[in-house]
């Protein structure tokens, strides 16, 4: 019996189950650890495939690289406007919704020679909670 395989369905339901496991979690996982949550509902997915599938994400604007200073990328499936805090302790990165901070939009639009800022990052880094806590 031979099986004729759809690969545009194929792909379709790989980009699916990795927009799904990343859509999952907010600990905003590395390319290998999304393979690690995709590999589990499709058993023969690759590597590679999975990291061609998140840059196609990213550049289709449904999920977000985070360019962590000194990391290896991170993704993000929630792309409300927030910002993110990175432990200094334990490493992870944690979700930052500051409503203050959106004024810097704003303020750049205002200075001479700006205009229409559309992307940019910015990182926190401190102590999580958690490791506050463990400190204790």
């Amino acid at each position: 019996m031979i099986t004729i395989i759809n690969m545009r369905e194929n792909k379709t339901n790989q980009r699916k189950v990795i927009l799904e496991e990343l859509s999952k979690v907010k600990t905003h996982p590395t390319a290998d650890e999304v393979y690690d949550m995709a590999k589990k509902r499709i058993s023969n997915i690759s590597l590679a495939t999975v990291y061609r599938n998140l840059e196609w994400l990213v550049g289709k604007q449904q999920i977000r690289k985070l360019n962590i200073a000194g990391e290896r990328k991170r993704y993000d499936a929630d792309m409300k406007r927030h910002y993110h805090l990175r432990c200094k302790t334990c490493g992870k990165v944690n979700d930052l919704f500051v409503d203050e901070l959106d004024k810097v939009e704003e303020i750049l639009d205002k200075l001479k020679g700006v205009n229409g800022i559309k992307e940019y990052e910015i990182e926190f880094q401190g102590i999580c909670k958690n490791c506050i806590a463990n400190a204790n």
